[in-house]
Order: C-alpha cells, then sequence, then structure tokens
C-alpha cells in the first residue's frame, strides 16, 4: 500500500492507541516511540495498533502513517480513525436478581445458597458431528 519511490515510513498517533512495528524474522515487537522516528519499508512488515480503553466519541482516535523518499522527502500519507468499543459480560454474580456491570463477585465462584458468582450452563453435545 506504500506509494511508489517510499523507503521509510513513521508513524503518529493519538494518545489512546498503542502502536507496535513488527518485522519480518523478529519474534519481540518495536514499541512506536515519539513522532520523528522512522523504519525502513520492508516487506513483511507489520503496524499493530490497539486501544486499551472505550472510545468517548465514534473516530476519535488516529494513526497516521507518512512515507518518505530516499533522503528524508516526505511522499504521501495514509491514515486510519479509530474507534475502541468496551466490551463487558454482565451477570447477576451476587445472585439477587440484578445484573451489575461492576460487581466484585464477577471473579471469585462460591458454592451454596450464600453463594456468588456467574453459573454458566454449555452445551457440549454433538450437534453436528
Amino acid at each position: 500500500a506504500a506509494p511508489a519511490g517510499a523507503v521509510a515510513f513513521g508513524v503518529k498517533h493519538t494518545e489512546g492507541v498503542s502502536v507496535d512495528v513488527l518485522f519480518r524474522g523478529r519474534a519481540e515487537p518495536e514499541a512506536v516511540p515519539g513522532a520523528g522516528t522512522r523504519w525502513p519499508l520492508d516487506e513483511g512488515t507489520v503496524l499493530r495498533f490497539s486501544m486499551s480503553r472505550a472510545s468517548a466519541e465514534v473516530n476519535d482516535n488516529k494513526v497516521t502513517v507518512s512515507f518518505y523518499a530516499e533522503g528524508g522527502k516526505p511522499i504521501n500519507q495514509a491514515g486510519v480513525f479509530l474507534t475502541g468499543v468496551g466490551i463487558s459480560l454482565d451477570v447477576d454474580a451476587d445472585r439477587d436478581g440484578v445484573v451489575e456491570k461492576n460487581s466484585p463477585n464477577k471473579a471469585s465462584w462460591a458454592w451454596g445458597p450464600e453463594g456468588h458468582g456467574a453459573i454458566l450452563l454449555v452445551s457440549c453435545d454433538k450437534e453436528f458431528p
């Protein structure tokens, strides 16, 4: 997706985004530091970006990739807007009939009528052998 003549790239991102640059043959990713860092544009290079919290509004985060020619001359930019969606398994963890998002009993389980924790029923039969 890089423009013709590009030999390097740089990445900028908003505060709510985490970006890693992974190079072919390397097991560990390199975290993207502040603006100004450039990497060679090699086949097999992967940008991995993620968000650790939900967005306040749609498209409130952004990743911009800048492409450079020999000598550091800017060629073009590509960008993507991101929206982080919060997902939570909300359960009646204290079994009082009320589903609570932040119940302290979500992380543990106790047996019995005064117990707490989610009860999960799983269907393990072979409906489609």
